[in-house]
């Protein structure tokens, strides 16, 4: 088979990382290309063709005709095949990040190419500004990275014959001697963007039991995660926390990894869960907040991760309320506004009763400034901790399971079995020939889209909300 990929860009993270996972699946055997609109920083394992057209909209400012930017596609494929590919694997496509993307793909589909676009990221899921108002691609195949996605899609108007879960690799991690950090250490081994919810770490290692420090690996890249973490930084130098930023810039990544007691998650989204795999396969113990759209894929393989909580209640009136509530409420209605859905107020004000019921709010949901305050109380008071506790009897033991070398070496078994690299040839090789030998007559229609990511009980400030408004 012959096999073009195509994305924005080959910097490092996380999409990149799954597109070398493809390409050493097909090996050999098939032949590869790369189409990107950004090359690599570093060697990589494949031909490629710079086209810049297809890179961000930020980076390239030259006007670009849609129909120009397929015709280069088009040459480089066939410079490389001799002809046309046999599918064109696209990966997020539907982010608005070039805004000529869709016309470009739409193109190339006029032009006979066999489309299939893996969707790892959705506009539509707290990405309002990466959304693109216009429809996405229709007849030709899509796929997913987890089964939430899958149903969204299929309820969205997408048929099963013409959308796919293409399960991502964990690649396993050989064990070998480091040399160790003598202080005790928790990790959390993640960019630090908002979503990952820097402020309930900090909250967790308020409970670490040995004192342990939390040391968070990598800073964020966007402006608007940076400002977060900045102040993040900010507070945690003003209250002489237990905390280490930045260790990953200039320590060995595997040396901290086997040097933390544990490590921790606070995450309130994932796309594919990579944090809820990799830990196990350093013989770690994985703790914190669980994900329970996406863990489900874990654990209908047999991944334990009972252990973990599903949310972390604090008192209504440990924070300001009625600055959340206009915040909170103000930032559903530009959400519904910004992906064209009508808002209901009943079901606005339906969803903050529910959130804040039982004089209680999740931490996951508030911003950085509510959470301050939390953090604040916690600092200023051993009564607020003990109180804490009573709500969240979890924080009593960070990091504590009692079966833990069992629960370790069972997940780690598991997630080698069931996302072993050897396995991804195969399944690739069986998404590529019904691309190509079943057509589909389908559509995604947005809306439907938009609503089911729109989950106002599980709406988050850290996901939707701009920083510092």
């Amino acid at each position: 088979m012959k096999i073009a990929f195509m994305h924005y860009h080959l910097k490092t993270g996380g999409v990149t990382t799954v597109l070398k996972q493809q390409l050493n699946a097909i090996g050999k055997k098939w032949q590869a290309l790369v189409l990107t609109g950004l090359p690599p920083e570093t060697s990589f394992p494949a031909d490629f063709v710079h086209i810049p057209e297809l890179g961000y909209s930020s980076h390239y400012k030259n006007p670009i005709n849609p129909d120009d930017a397929a015709e280069s596609i088009i040459n480089a494929i066939c410079n490389k095949f001799n002809g046309l590919c046999d599918v064109l694997h696209v990966h997020n496509p539907t982010l608005a990040k070039n805004k000529h993307f869709l016309e470009i793909l739409k193109s190339l589909q006029k032009k006979g190419l066999n489309l299939f676009l893996q969707i790892h990221d959705f506009a539509e899921d707290g990405r309002p500004y990466a959304y693109f108002t216009d429809e996405y691609p229709s007849d030709c195949h899509y796929g997913v990275i987890n089964q939430r996605d899958y149903d969204i899609l299929l309820a969205a108007g997408l048929k099963k014959k013409g959308l796919h879960r293409l399960v991502n690799t964990v690649n396993p991690n050989p064990i070998k001697p480091h040399l160790k950090f003598k202080k005790p250490l928790v990790l959390y081994p993640i960019r630090a963007i908002r979503r990952k919810n820097i402020g309930e770490a900090i909250l967790l290692s308020l409970f670490f039991i040995r004192s342990q420090t939390l040391v968070i690996t990598l800073p964020p890249n966007s402006p608007s995660d940076i400002k977060s973490y900045e102040g993040w930084k900010a507070f945690v130098k003003e209250h002489n926390l237990n905390l280490d930023f930045d260790k990953g810039l200039h320590c060995d990544f595997e040396a901290l990894v086997l040097s933390a007691d544990f490590l921790i998650t606070s995450s309130i989204t994932e796309g594919f869960g990579f944090s809820f795999l990799e830990p196990w396969l350093f013989e770690k113990l994985l703790w914190g907040r669980n994900l329970p759209d996406i863990c489900r894929d874990f654990t209908r393989n047999g991944v334990r991760l009972d252990h973990l909580y599903d949310a972390l209640f604090v008192p209504l009136d440990w924070i300001n309320l009625r600055r959340f509530n206009r915040r909170w409420t103000a930032c559903v209605l530009n959400a519904g506004m910004l992906f064209n859905l009508s808002t209901d107020m009943t079901l606005v004000l339906n969803a903050f009763d529910f959130i804040t019921k039982n004089g209680v709010i999740d931490f996951g949901l508030l911003d950085e400034t509510a959470q301050k305050e939390v953090i604040l109380r916690l600092i200023s008071s051993k009564k607020a901790a003990e109180k804490l506790i009573q709500i969240n009897p979890f924080l009593a033991n960070p990091g504590m399971v009692s079966d833990k070398s069992e629960r370790i070496h069972t997940n780690k078994r598991i997630i080698q079995k069931c996302y072993d690299p050897a396995l991804t040839h195969q399944r690739m090789l069986s998404l590529y020939e019904k691309v190509v030998t079943t057509p589909v007559k389908q559509s995604i229609d947005k809306t439907a889209l938009a609503t089911a990511f729109l989950d106002l009980e599980k709406f988050s400030l850290l996901k939707w909300s701009d920083y510092g408004h």
